[in-house]
C-alpha cells in the first residue's frame, strides 16, 4: 500500500482524523471551507481504498451518513495512518512492559503549515495552485508561509514542467 496516490482534500481528511481521539473524519476541518462535497467524495474514495472505513456513531457532529435510523460515522484505519505515515498508537502486549523513560513522540498537528510542508516534500513538489487549494491561502500568504519555511531554515527548489511552476523541499545532509 505504500503506492497509495492521495489527493489534497484526501491528505487534510486523514491528517485532521489522525490527530483526533476516536478517528473521526467528522466534523471536516474549518481548512475545507465551502468544499463539503469535494470532501464527501473523497471520503467516499478513502473508505474504497481502505484508508477509512465506517463505524456506527452516537456523536451528532461525528455522522458521515445516515441509514434509515442509524448514524454512521467515518473513521480512519491503521493503513489510513500509514498513508500518510502518521504515529500508531500501538498498545502494549501482555508481555511487553513499555519503558517507563520513553515517552512516545506525539503526532504532528495537523496545521496547514505542515500540510504545505508535506505536500513540498512530495516526490513532484507542488504547484502554487494545488497548495492554494489545500490549505484555502491567498496566493500570497502561501508564498509568504514558503518563505518562512526558507527562514525556518529549510531548502526550498523550484522548476517549470510543462510551463507551471513546482517547488519542493530539498532534503541536505
Amino acid at each position: 500500500m505504500t503506492n497509495i496516490r492521495l489527493t489534497d482534500m484526501q491528505l487534510v481528511l486523514l491528517s485532521t482524523a489522525a490527530d483526533r481521539k476516536d478517528g473521526s473524519l467528522m466534523p471536516l476541518p474549518a481548512s475545507i471551507g465551502d468544499q463539503a462535497a469535494r470532501a464527501a467524495k473523497a471520503v467516499e474514495q478513502l473508505i474504497k481504498k481502505g484508508l477509512a472505513e465506517e463505524k456506527p456513531t452516537t456523536r451528532k457532529n461525528a455522522i458521515w451518513r445516515e441509514d434509515g435510523e442509524t448514524r454512521i460515522g467515518a473513521v480512519i484505519t491503521d493503513a489510513g495512518r500509514a498513508a500518510i505515515n502518521a504515529e500508531e498508537q500501538a498498545e502494549p502486549g501482555e508481555h511487553e512492559q513499555p519503558a517507563p523513560e520513553l515517552q512516545p513522540e506525539p503526532a504532528p498537528r495537523a496545521t496547514k503549515r505542515n500540510l504545505l510542508i508535506e505536500m513540498l516534500k512530495r516526490e513532484g513538489g507542488a504547484t502554487l495552485d494545488q497548495m492554494v487549494e489545500a490549505t484555502g491561502w491567498l496566493p500570497h500568504t502561501t508564498r509568504a508561509a514558503m518563505t518562512g519555511l526558507r527562514k525556518a531554515g529549510m531548502t526550498l527548489d523550484s522548476d517549470k514542467v510543462d510551463g507551471v511552476r513546482h517547488y519542493r523541499i530539498v532534503e541536505t545532509n
